[in-house]
């Protein structure tokens, strides 16, 4: 994910507290604000409960990995801040992911592909049977 699409100041980060609206898992905690803005940008916090700055770090980590391989069909527009949530510094990988998944579906914050983009290269369609 490049550097615009990063959002780093805390007057970002203190306007998506301040008017955007919040879903959670047991995992973690999605804020998101409109923008204004024609791409999204996405900010990853945890607290001092996670663990020591190691622990918070990996954390971190694993949330930006976790989100951007659905970044892809985010939609347009938005500030969102992705916050850490205690249990999930024990939690498996692929659990922090369906977490992600989870929350960018409850926000309805993903663009459904083209139906020509679902189809696998060399496919055309259903085969047709003769």
């Amino acid at each position: 994910m490049s550097g615009l699409l990063r959002l780093k100041d805390d007057a970002a980060f203190q306007r998506v507290y301040r008017d955007g609206r919040s879903w959670t898992t047991s995992l973690l905690i999605l804020r998101a604000s409109p923008n204004g803005l024609p791409h999204s940008r996405i900010g990853y916090t945890t607290s001092k409960r996670i663990g020591s700055a190691v622990s918070r770090n990996r954390v971190k980590r694993r949330m930006r990995e976790a989100f951007r391989t659905h970044a892809v069909r985010l939609a347009p527009g938005w500030d969102l801040v992705l916050i850490a949530r205690e249990p999930s510094r024990l939690a498996a990988f692929a659990q922090l992911e369906r977490a992600v998944v989870q929350l960018l579906a409850h926000a309805r914050l993903q663009q459904h592909a083209p139906v020509s983009a679902q189809q696998p290269a060399g496919q055309a369609g259903p085969a047709r049977q003769g």
